[in-house]
């Protein structure tokens, strides 16, 4: 039986676009039609500024002392610091200039896979009223496996853009999203996300909130 997802409510909803920096959309093998993939994500990130919902920005990038912290037991992030990889300055690490932020957005640097353990994105968002993430990133393995794991943990009402993160791996990538995320998240597309969030100011508009 299919579940109708809830409503969104802009106020306390935050769509988080992860890791869509040029030097990682460039870098990933077999990467299907970035550009149509880049012009879903700006849809829906117009989509929710439309609404008044809070846009969230997360990359990865790092400072020589970043570099220097990462301890050799940390197989993916060990060889980013030996290697000087991702410097949080190159030009490659800054978010795609399609899906630039916009003043008032919340944008956050990260050290790791997920977006909330080593930011304070949680306190941004809480400080917001935000109790709900609507997630977009790349890739669904790396970013968007350990930040909706996070956040479920910490309680927030999740949804996945289906259309909006994308796996080289296409198995792995469809084993998250059939069989991993449905347990933790609603999985909707983009366009599914207009109609939650037109219908959840149709209902605010029928009991005169604005």
């Amino acid at each position: 039986m299919t579940v109708t997802p809830p409503a969104l409510n802009p106020r306390t909803t935050a769509l988080l676009i992860m890791d869509y920096q040029q030097g990682i959309l460039t870098s990933l093998p077999g990467l299907a039609d970035p550009e149509a993939l880049l012009s879903r994500v700006a849809g829906a990130i117009a989509d929710m500024r439309a609404h008044g919902a809070t846009i969230a920005y997360v990359r990865v990038g790092f400072t020589e002392a970043d570099w220097t912290a990462i301890p050799p037991a940390n197989r993916t992030f060990s060889f980013l610091g030996r290697q000087r990889l991702m410097h949080h300055e190159e030009p490659d690490t800054a978010f795609h200039h399609q899906l630039a932020p916009e003043p008032g957005d919340i944008t956050v640097r990260k050290t790791r896979y997920g977006a909330l353990s080593t930011t304070d994105l949680d306190r941004q968002l809480r400080d917001r009223g935000i109790t709900t993430l609507v997630i977009a990133g790349i890739t669904t393995s790396g970013v968007v496996l350990s930040t909706v794991t996070d956040a479920a943990d910490r309680d927030y009402q999740l949804y996945v853009l289906s259309d909006g993160v994308t796996d080289p791996d296409p198995r792995v990538h469809q084993t998250l999203m059939t069989s991993v995320f449905p347990r933790m998240a609603h999985i909707i597309d983009t366009a599914e996300l207009r109609s939650l969030m037109h219908v959840s100011h149709a209902d605010r508009a029928k009991t005169g909130r604005a």
